[in-house]
């Protein structure tokens, strides 16, 4: 029997697929996650913190230690949450199983399955103490934490893990020549077998923001900040890299893989050691280490791989950007912290993943949730929270759920026919520069050819985010169906029948 579509029917199953599509969109955040730190005098209530969390894309929540008040007001909110045993529970954790199984029944067991508590970090940034007897009682600590969750019945459900600075790595450029510090090989191979056997991820602390500080050429600042750039190639294999978190992960992850080629590893290092000697004492000062990110998220894949480690999942416990500091600091600012934020959550959301981890997102925690006016050290210490006490945004990134699922188009009394003159696609005037950043970094990151808008490029000139946004706004435009909604971008763009190639610089399109 021949059945036809007629146009009414037809739009009906366009608004039923769109409606699926945003669904399936606003319920897929599960990767990006937030850390709520404590460490202040004026922080809004628990039971507020979880409501302005519900209305946010925020899947997640990393706690540093185990709040009661907290984890009671997060209960049947469905955020998944990360609690943590303190760097001083170590030595008891691993001397007295019947302390873990304390642990375990009075920050665990007391509240879930109500609240959903995914994982457990045993410790943070343990090995950067350099103090041996605690780096000695780490794995036994987490070992008897996994034997109190296997005896509640818990084990697979609640994870075990670690936080880890980025200094872990004695080598992290280029991405595929990621090492391990050989005073950690040791002890990072029997952490990394525990987790292995009990598909629990390591964990680690990617910060590009002290980069740039070591090194604050624009060049650098657009490769942190996932904005147009001209990439940086990874002499060891060809891969091009255009952001600094993708190919620190990157490194870890190929350490894993091959970490039995320690002779190969000890002549790497003592080739490359003098060089990022100096990056390691400034990043020591902040206690952990940003090199860039495509990269630094490649770096620990490499890393992981080169142990042998490539089915372990890395997660990203801590990365951000403050936006004020000290006069005298380099980086800080409301624009920079944005950019960062709001480009890796649009990188996130992607799904493009990084060269070595193609199509999937790593879980990520932004730190931070609030501003932690306690904190001692540099303004920029006291300056990375994404709200303020009063619940306001410091600044926006597009985590609100209202501006995740655009409006419904209207149904339309007659079939609307593609334009015939409208031939190109542009970014509207008036456009914000975080709508802008947000819309190239889509348009770039689903396989569209973005050449032409880096340095060298026909259409560099002019070097400007509206610029460079159109060009891609058009290209993915040009490479859809052509649909009006193909050039969209959630009210950014529109479609022109004006030419706007200009110079050298040539836009594809034309009448449709």
């Amino acid at each position: 029997m021949t059945t036809y579509t007629t146009p009414n029917m037809a739009f009906s199953i366009l608004i039923l697929l769109y409606l699926l599509q945003s669904f399936n969109f606003a319920n897929s955040q599960s990767f990006i996650g937030v850390n709520y730190g404590q460490v202040a005098d004026n922080l809004p209530p628990p039971s507020a913190t979880a409501k302005l969390l519900q209305s946010t894309a925020v899947q997640k929540v990393r706690l540093y230690g185990a709040d009661p008040a907290i984890i009671k007001a997060l209960a049947n909110t469905g955020i998944g949450i990360v609690i943590g045993a303190s760097n001083g529970d170590i030595p008891a954790l691993a001397s007295d199983p019947n302390f873990a199984t304390q642990w375990v029944n009075s920050n665990v067991l007391a509240y879930y399955p109500s609240s959903k508590i995914i994982l457990i970090t045993v410790g943070n940034e343990v090995l950067l103490s350099n103090d041996q007897t605690l780096i000695s009682q780490l794995l036994p600590a987490m070992q008897n934490m996994q034997k109190a969750l296997n005896s509640a019945s818990l084990g697979g459900k609640v994870k075990v893990s670690t936080v880890h600075a980025m200094t872990i790595l004695s080598q992290s450029d280029p991405p595929s020549a990621g090492l391990f510090n050989p005073a950690y090989q040791d002890i990072m191979k029997g952490l990394l077998q525990f987790q292995k056997d009990n598909g629990s991820p390591v964990s680690v602390n990617p910060y590009p923001f002290f980069a740039y500080q070591s090194d604050p050429r624009p060049e650098t600042l657009a490769f942190c900040l996932f904005q147009p750039n001209s990439g940086r190639v990874d002499s060891g294999n060809g891969i091009k890299y255009m952001n600094m978190f993708d190919a620190q992960v990157r490194t870890f992850k190929l350490l894993l893989i091959t970490l039995n080629s320690l002779l190969a590893c000890w002549l790497a290092i003592a080739i490359v050691y003098a060089q990022i000697l100096p990056r390691f004492e400034l990043l020591l000062i902040y206690l952990i280490i940003g090199l860039e990110n495509e990269l630094q998220v490649d770096a620990v894949r490499s890393a992981l791989n080169a142990m042998g480690f490539n089915d372990i999942e890395i997660l990203v416990a801590e990365t951000g950007w403050p936006y004020n500091g000290d006069g005298n600091e380099v980086g800080p600012s409301v624009e920079n912290a944005r950019a960062y934020n709001g480009n890796l959550i649009s990188h996130l959301r992607s799904m493009v993943g990084t060269p070595l981890m193609p199509g999937k997102s790593v879980d990520t925690y932004i730190f931070a949730l609030y501003d932690e006016d306690l904190k001692p050290g540099p303004a920029s210490e006291r300056s990375f929270g994404l709200f303020r006490p009063d619940l306001s945004m410091t600044y926006d990134i597009g985590l609100s759920k209202s501006s995740l699922t655009p409006s419904i188009p209207k149904t339309p009394v007659t079939p609307s026919p593609k334009p015939t003159t409208a031939g190109w696609c542009v970014a509207k005037t008036g456009a914000s520069e975080a709508q802008l950043q947000a819309s190239l970094d889509y348009a770039c990151g689903q396989g569209i050819d973005c050449g032409p808008i880096q340095p060298g490029g026909a259409c560099f000139e002019p070097n400007t985010l509206a610029s460079h946004a159109a060009y891609a706004m058009n290209i993915y435009y040009q490479a859809s169906a052509k649909n009006q909604w193909d050039c969209d971008f959630s009210e950014t763009a529109t479609l022109t029948s004006k030419n706007p190639s200009y110079n050298g610089c040539t836009y594809p399109g034309g009448s449709t």
